[in-house]
């Protein structure tokens, strides 16, 4: 099963215009991420990740809402 996970953009890496990378904060660990699918992701934007890779860009209510259900699913005793 694979699972894709909403994060907020922190810093993109202009460095490389061939490959835009950005650093994403999930909440317990802030990973790097390929842009290649979403290059209208800016600077604080939510994005969904599977594999390494943004999906598309949400806007923040949803990310903060599948954000809650993933850490209540997360939580011993969790409800879903």
């Amino acid at each position: 099963m694979c699972l894709t996970t909403p994060g907020q953009i922190v810093r993109i890496d202009a460095a490389s215009p061939e490959v835009r990378t950005a650093e994403v904060d999930f909440g317990v660990a802030t990973r790097t991420v390929n842009l290649a699918f979403t290059p209208e992701a800016r600077l604080g934007d939510f994005v969904v990740v599977h594999s390494g890779f943004a999906t598309r860009t949400l806007a923040e209510a949803e990310a903060r809402e599948a954000l809650a259900l993933l850490h209540e699913m997360a939580a011993p005793g969790g409800s879903r």
